[in-house]
């Protein structure tokens, strides 16, 4: 029996149309994707697919972008082998791999993380990713309680309790996230790190020493006073998700009216990641 769809998507131009993309398949009942380098591959349960409803979303109607698809279905006993022929190994400075169970080759790095390459987001192929994990790598995390928004598939979780954070709590609102998360860290070892299914209303009433944030833009703004709010004094928040340019303006001017000093960032692929304290 087939459990689920795969969209195959060509966009033109890529940056942002595929982000555009991803936002408007995520309305429609899409919840994983793998991004290509032409496009994107999207998932969807069987039973929830609508071909009507790809072909009406409004990126198509949109003379900025050239989207193109074909959709199959994915065998079950086949999941697997899709998953693991689009999932390679992601290094960091040779600081921090980020590796599946089926590679086997070794490395060096001084953090190692393990992941079952499922369908969350959050494997360190995307630039947002990789660039918290470059930011985080110059923290000292040691006896620092973490919260982590949008946790994803857990690795900035998982980093963080491996350079030394006494207590972190990660949230996502995707169940799926969630369960991968829970299965990463039993995987990684992990004890001291929460999971809750939920978003920003879930944060739980107490004060953190650090606060990671990769989610997008619109949600950022929205989700920041709770953020702030959670935050102790001198306390860093690292935001990404965004783009240099209009986006970080934005982000910056609500951060300035939270109370968050902007630090720094840095920029990859026009992808920004972001880093503010507490005043």
């Amino acid at each position: 029996m087939t459990d689920y769809i795969e969209l195959n998507c060509v966009v033109e131009p890529l940056n942002p149309g595929v982000d555009i993309l991803i936002a408007e398949l995520s309305e429609v009942g899409f919840d994983s994707f793998v991004e290509t380098e032409i496009g994107v591959l999207a998932y969807i349960k069987s039973e929830l697919f609508n071909p009507d409803l790809v072909s009406a979303l409004e990126i198509f109607n949109n003379p900025l972008f050239t989207v193109t698809f074909s959709f199959n279905e994915v065998e079950n006993q086949n999941w697997n082998a899709v998953w693991e022929s689009n999932y390679s190994p992601v290094n960091i400075d040779n600081r921090c791999v980020i590796k599946a169970p089926f590679h086997s080759q070794p490395f060096e790095a001084q953090y190692q993380i393990e992941i079952e390459p499922k369908m969350s987001f959050g494997t360190a192929h995307h630039e947002t990713t990789a660039s918290i994990i470059r930011l985080m790598l110059d923290l000292d995390f040691k006896g620092k309680t973490v919260l982590d928004m949008g946790a994803g598939t857990g690795i900035l979780a998982i980093l963080a309790s491996m350079m030394g954070a006494s207590e972190i709590v990660a949230i996502d609102n995707d169940h799926w996230a969630y369960e991968n998360h829970v299965e990463n860290n039993q995987r990684n070892h992990i004890s001291n790190c929460e999971v809750i299914l939920g978003d920003a209303t879930s944060i739980p009433n107490k004060q953190f020493d650090i606060v990671l944030a990769n989610i997008n833009r619109n949600i950022l703004l929205q989700d920041m006073h709770h953020y702030a709010k959670v935050m102790r004094a001198q306390s860093i928040i690292i935001f990404s998700g965004f783009y240099q340019g209009f986006d970080l303006d934005a982000i910056t001017q609500k951060a300035s009216e939270l109370g968050l000093k902007f630090e720094k960032n840095t920029v990859l692929n026009n992808w920004t990641a972001a880093v503010f304290s507490k005043i």
